[in-house]
């Protein structure tokens, strides 16, 4: 007994050691230290001869470190074993590469492709190692032999992405499309690959052939798979009107037809301000539809859209859009992002807060869930910030962050009432909210708020009585209430009057910002130009 318990801590502690000494090796590897961590893989591999991983880390070692005559040696040596992994045929090779031995090098490489015919399967880590070692022409008569010898085997994935880094756009374009007709899963990550060889532009030489091939297999195989894939090009080309009649094809065209592909095609173009073809491809749904929510959707988008082109004389107009809405399909749970939408309008654009109120509290008596009632609130304290009352307004945004605090919802409630507290110039406390939200989970939330922390407490160590950050905060809530030519005039005075302090950059910014929106481009120029050139 008492002699197992010392072989027990014996081989405790020698295993101890080994581990140590490969988490050395690795540290001195990773760090390019190639010369001292081949004393540790020298000694792991000595004792451990059959660890592949020891072996490759320390050939890769000595070709680091330049001793490419033992790399050679111990790779050499290892080929006597009667079993031998094919990939260590490629290893040599590559190494008698590096010593510009091109003649052995290509013995090794073809060993390696004939170590195939063994068993077909290697073909998977040879082409691998053909691939990691850029190896590219080898590569493919790997895979493509592996596929010959065993037609079950399939590495068009693989060798597309090959064609792809040897600039055979052609091919890969062609092996890439063949493979999404086999394989619908790989279609969103043959997408991705093929994002990096598209462009914006519509006459780059990839974009073309790209169409060329796509329209070819249209005529020749009529498939809805190219109607998708044109749709997508043109999407990236930001033709929208093309990829709008590639999208009508589809939905004609289908067993089973959806307007999803409109939809998400009505929102990339919305959010690249594409107005008219946008207001087309609604008119086509609210045609092609009896579906409820879908119309609704759809009229709203259209209301939003001429919101944007329209004058404020014109607000009766949409005003009578939003009643006819209401009045069609009723004030209900269904309708309640009209309801919203409507509230806003009535207090943003129109100035009547009193009576968007009034809708959202209604709103408030319908039988919604619990984030739908959040929607309705934080909308009531948007209201409310808007005419000023803000500690109304912190108790709905509160009510929010209480209810959903693990929700992105609860997440903007907080960030909201770090604001309204920023509008009011309670500074110490929008600051300890802001310091909470650095954290959240989501990103926009966490830059905003890491955004507006900085403004504070930049601007409040410098001027004890922050005269010009309460200057800044009216400023940021008159811009915030529509009202903009006042709030460029008073970031203007924030600019003379407190010039080289620390506020002067953001209110530049903000000042921008603002000329932007209102197409006053040079003004927002030279104060992008400022900012560029002074801080």
């Amino acid at each position: 007994m008492r002699f197992l318990f010392v072989l027990f801590f014996f081989l405790i502690g020698i295993l101890g050691l080994s581990a140590q000494n490969e988490a050395i090796a690795q540290q001195y590897f990773e760090k390019g230290d190639f010369e001292k961590a081949i004393v540790y893989y020298q000694k792991l591999y000595d004792k451990n001869p059959n660890n592949r991983n020891y072996f490759m880390a320390l050939v890769t070692s000595f070709q680091q470190a330049n001793q490419l005559e033992n790399a050679e040696k111990i790779l050499l040596k290892k080929l006597e074993d009667k079993n031998i992994y094919p990939v260590l045929f490629v290893e040599t090779g590559y190494n008698y590469q590096l010593m510009h031995q091109e003649k052995k090098a290509d013995v090794y490489f073809d060993k390696a492709v004939e170590s195939l015919d063994e068993n077909p399967n290697f073909a998977f880590a040879v082409g691998g190692a053909f691939k990691k070692r850029s190896l590219l022409d080898y590569a493919i008569k790997t895979y493509k032999k592996g596929m010959t010898l065993n037609p079950k085997l399939n590495f068009n994935y693989d060798l597309a992405y090959i064609y792809g880094e040897k600039g055979d756009i052609e091919n890969m374009y062609e092996m890439y499309l063949d493979l999404m007709l086999e394989r619908e899963n790989l279609i969103g990550n043959i997408k991705r690959n093929l994002g990096a060889f598209i462009s914006d532009n519509a006459k780059d030489e990839n974009n073309i052939l790209f169409k060329k091939i796509l329209l070819q297999r249209s005529q020749t195989n009529p498939n809805l798979l190219w109607n998708e894939l044109l749709s997508w090009l043109f999407i990236q080309q930001q033709d929208y009107k093309s990829a709008f009649a590639q999208e009508k094809a589809i939905y004609k065209r289908s067993a089973e037809p959806s307007l999803n592909g409109l939809i998400d095609l009505t929102q990339i173009a919305l959010e690249n301000n594409a107005i008219e073809i946008s207001q087309s491809i609604l008119e086509f749904i609210i045609s092609q539809t009896q579906d409820q929510q879908l119309l609704i959707f759809a009229k709203l988008k259209l209301i939003a859209i001429s919101l944007k082109n329209t004058k404020e004389k014109e607000y009766n107009t949409i005003e009578q859009e939003f009643k006819t809405l209401l009045d069609t399909y009723g004030i209900s749970p269904q309708t309640l992002e009209v309801q919203l939408e409507y509230a806003k309008f009535l207090a943003f654009n129109y100035n009547r807060s009193d009576e968007a109120i009034v809708v959202l509290k209604n709103a408030l008596k319908l039988p919604v869930n619990k984030f739908a009632e959040a929607q309705i609130k934080m909308t009531t304290a948007d209201v409310f910030v808007y005419d000023e009352k803000f500690n109304q307004a912190l108790i709905y945004y509160s009510q929010v962050q209480k209810e959903l605090k693990n929700d992105v919802l609860g997440q903007q409630a907080r960030f909201k009432v770090a604001q309204t507290s920023f509008y009011k110039g309670d500074f110490e406390w929008a600051e300890t909210q802001l310091k909470v939200l650095k954290s959240s989970t989501s990103q926009l939330i966490a830059n905003d708020a890491l955004e507006l922390k900085l403004l504070i407490s930049d601007n409040k160590l410098k001027d004890s009585i922050q005269t010009a950050l309460k200057l800044y905060a009216k400023a940021d809530l008159l811009a915030y209430q529509n009202n903009d030519e006042k709030a460029i005039a008073l970031l203007e005075i924030i600019l003379k009057e407190h010039k080289g302090e620390p506020i002067e950059d953001e209110a530049l910014l903000k000042q921008a910002e603002l000329f932007e929106k209102h197409e006053e481009y040079e003004k927002a120029a030279y104060n992008y130009q400022k900012i560029i050139e002074f801080y």
